[in-house]
């Protein structure tokens, strides 16, 4: 195969994705002219046109721009989500160089010192906090990311001269065994995507395998209890824990922030703020000042960016935070990143009632967990059940969210189109609003937060006037 670098041009079958995004932007910035497909228009697709990055939402078949059809020049990448092409099927008629993301991803973790961070959950907060302690730390590094990093605005991190690369290594369809990582952080194996394993004893030997890629010269972080074999040293962090390598002790809220104190064997670091609540958050951050450590950079330096993080979009985001209203959004999209999410919310709003909007993701998922599913649902006060997204699926007969409803034992249950969610919160709102879910709920957002500050600013316009209602009649 030819080396990335000898092709002028790239196409990419399905650019909107996060992850081909990222690699359309990096492409770009390294000077090849971009262009590509989508199915529809977003935010993200419309950012990278604004960039000069050509995209067009029609299958154009064979009539493909004319820059584009020299496959000397052109290389394609796709993405396994998109199953059936006209442009794809002419680019493979035409014998042009195609490759899937993951392959092309494979490829440049080649060209640094790649640290791959791996898991069924956390692992887009973890990268991206990686990321933000190299920056802030001034060695900085090229990023690729699953989502948006708040403090970069980008799921793009680019820079000239570290030879450090942080790479989400995504777990579906195998993607992170073409990955090679000088280290890597592993947050979870909770089985997953198991459409494509066939059995979780499959899905837990596909990350075996991925830990067995690791530079025998690096460091495999992984969470205490994985026992994941590496060839690379092995190292442990838990919340918690006397017998992990790295463990956060002691953690509390001080002044808004999530407080702990940080062991490492027999020595103790007290007081690191961290700027995301929760405790899967507190475990990302332990994940990554347990690489940065190992690579022999001083903990102590890693205090004011820890502090100063701001998180990834649609990762436990806040929209609103009113007196009587907190409304965050976040991705959770599998039952342990359910309970995660609700179990930090009760730590932080311990009296509040606590309201969910889901949107399941994929028939299989929701097939598969079910059960684990309505056991986590159950712990909010109230819930509207969105219909399944499919994504890349065709339905699944039964699988619905009336039935993942029947199954989810609680008294304030609704399945709602969406559609019917601005109806069904008309009436002002109070405790804490959660939207959950991979899919296009995100789409949901920006309209429920102008809806609730309209109920916020009508709430507060009331007590002011009713106060000087109450103070003319004093008069």
């Amino acid at each position: 195969m030819k080396q990335l670098a000898a092709f002028d041009r790239v196409y990419f079958v399905g650019i909107g994705g996060i992850g081909m995004s990222a690699l359309a932007r990096y492409f770009k910035f390294n000077g090849k002219h971009v262009a590509g497909y989508d199915k529809v228009e977003t935010p993200l697709t419309l950012k990278l046109s604004d960039e000069g990055i050509a995209i067009h939402y029609e299958d154009l078949g064979t009539e493909i721009p004319l820059a584009y059809q020299d496959p000397e020049n052109t290389l394609v990448v796709y993405t396994p989500a998109i199953k059936a092409l006209g442009e794809l099927a002419f680019f493979q008629a035409e014998k042009f160089t195609i490759l899937k993301r993951s392959e092309v991803l494979g490829a440049l973790t080649k060209t640094y010192k790649s640290l791959c961070v791996a898991g069924t959950h956390g692992k887009t907060t973890t990268s991206a906090l990686l990321t933000h302690l190299l920056t802030t730390i001034d060695v900085g590094c090229t990023s690729f990311l699953g989502g948006i990093a708040s403090n970069f605005d980008s799921n793009l991190v680019l820079h000239a001269s570290s030879p450090y690369a942080v790479i989400e290594a995504d777990e579906f369809d195998r993607s992170f065994l073409q990955l090679s990582p000088y280290a890597a952080i592993v947050t979870a194996a909770d089985p997953d995507h198991l459409d494509i394993y066939g059995s979780e004893d499959a899905f837990v030997q596909g990350f075996r395998q991925f830990t067995m890629r690791v530079d025998p010269k690096g460091f495999c972080i992984q969470k205490e209890g994985l026992q994941l074999q590496s060839l690379a040293p092995v190292l442990t962090y838990a919340i918690a824990s006397q017998t992990a390598n790295y463990s956060f002790i002691n953690l509390r809220y001080v002044n808004g922030f999530q407080v702990a104190d940080l062991k490492i064997g027999a020595l103790m670091h007290e007081g690191f703020e961290l700027g995301l609540p929760g405790i899967h958050n507190a475990e990302n951050a332990l994940g990554c000042i347990a690489l940065l450590h190992c690579m022999g950079f001083d903990v102590d330096l890693l205090r004011p960016a820890l502090k100063s993080f701001k998180g990834v979009k649609r990762r436990f985001e806040y929209q609103l935070r009113s007196e009587n209203l907190v409304y965050i959004d976040d991705y959770a999209h599998h039952p342990t990143e359910i309970n995660a999410l609700i179990s930090s919310v009760r730590a932080i709003y311990p009296d509040q009632k606590i309201t969910g909007i889901f949107q399941p993701h994929l028939f299989s998922r929701t097939q598969d967990f079910a059960a684990e599913f309505a056991l986590a649902l159950a712990q909010l006060d109230t819930l509207y059940l969105l219909p399944i997204y499919p994504a890349r699926e065709l339905p699944i007969p039964g699988v619905s969210s009336e039935w993942l409803a029947d199954l989810t034992q609680m008294q304030h249950k609704l399945v709602l189109q969406p559609h019917e969610v601005l109806t069904a919160l008309q009436k002002p709102q109070k405790g804490v609003l959660l939207t959950i879910g991979a899919g296009d709920i995100d789409r949901l957002v920006g309209p429920l937060t102008d809806l609730l500050k309209m109920q916020t600013l009508h709430r507060w316009k009331f007590g002011f006037l009713g106060f000087f209602g109450c103070c003319s009649l004093l008069v």
